[in-house]
């Protein structure tokens, strides 16, 4: 009996869909059956109703239309994934046993990520800070606009700046050369979020480890210029702390 291996599923940038080597993303039914294949991996631990995907694919769906929209699509993932892979009778659900899915492995990743470097277990992190930021960096179905997608791409923005975090603190804690690659983490992170101090803090400590004292200081004060301009606030505690620590070093 040969036993199939378990599907790889990448639906962060091009969505790519491997089994053996053999792609099988390009059997799917044109841009609505990638968009459909691409919730149901998302949404693939609940029963989804049907006419939550029609809503989903289509700007404007006709609730009359529902299943002569669905049926077509959801025929042709049972043709390309097999009978059992799609339950599709009154709700939709993907069933796809053992499936290593490029979202989860990121978001999976993040957590151990953190776990490391709350432990100050630098090496550790990075492995996993690693796969977050490629899976983040790659963007999701790109020229597509729907809310669902909206909040996939924040999901991923999030894990991003989550990821950068990490991959700082981890060279700040490795210390020596990896110091620059904390510099040019920080600096990712005020260009992605400026109005997140974390970002800041990370350069403040790493332009400091490098003896560069007067610029870590002027970044604090970019930040509390910033702070007031944009939201009317100073800067947290945490951060002026590390500013006064800072500053009696000079």
């Amino acid at each position: 009996m040969t036993v199939q291996s378990a599907l790889h599923i990448q639906i962060c940038g091009p969505l790519v869909v491997e089994r053996d080597g053999l792609r099988l993303d390009h059997g799917l039914p044109g841009r609505q059956g990638r968009l459909l294949f691409t919730y149901l991996v998302i949404n693939r631990h609940r029963l989804v109703p049907r006419d939550e995907l029609v809503e989903a694919l289509w700007r404007s769906p006709d609730p009359a239309g529902i299943d002569a929209r669905l049926n077509p699509l959801i025929s042709k993932l049972r043709h390309v994934f097999g009978s059992d892979a799609v339950d599709g009778r009154v709700t939709v659900q993907l069933h796809l046993p053992g499936a290593w899915i490029d979202l989860e492995a990121a978001v999976e990743a993040i957590h151990r990520a953190e776990s490391a470097v709350a432990q100050h277990d630098w090496t550790r992190a990075w492995g996993p800070v690693l796969v977050a930021l490629f899976v983040a960096e790659r963007g999701f179905l790109p020229g597509e606009d729907a809310d669902w997608i909206d909040q996939t791409r924040k999901q991923l923005a999030e894990i991003r700046l989550r990821a950068l975090e990490c991959y700082a603190a981890a060279e700040l804690g490795v210390g020596g050369d990896e110091v620059a690659g904390a510099v040019r983490a920080g600096r990712r992170l005020i260009a992605l979020d400026p109005l997140r101090e974390s970002g800041h803090r990370y350069l403040m400590q790493a332009l400091a480890a490098q003896d560069n004292l007067a610029e870590a200081l002027a970044v604090y004060v970019q930040l509390s210029d910033l702070l007031r301009e944009q939201l009317g606030v100073s800067p947290s505690p945490t951060t002026r702390a590390l500013y006064q620590q800072l500053l009696g070093r000079t």
